[in-house]
């Protein structure tokens, strides 16, 4: 299983860099950027906390993927 996401499209959208958004969810600019590359999956917490910035849900920014996925 695989977390995808599309933090930087919901980024862009805000028209924010990974700075301000860092700034907005309490966290470093280098946590925004490992979550949009795919190399860091956030807490339960801070997901949640991007999600309200973003103004969506954390199903709009965050994908689970499933290797095999046999209900399709």
């Amino acid at each position: 299983m695989g977390l995808k996401n599309r933090l930087k499209e919901r980024r862009a959208a805000l028209g924010v860099n990974q700075q301000e958004l860092g700034r907005m969810a309490g966290v470093s600019r280098q946590t925004i950027s490992l979550i949009e590359r795919g190399d860091y999956s956030p807490s339960v917490t801070l997901a949640l906390t991007l999600a309200k910035i973003c103004g969506v849900t954390v199903e709009d920014i965050f994908i689970l993927e499933e290797e095999n996925d046999e209900t399709q």
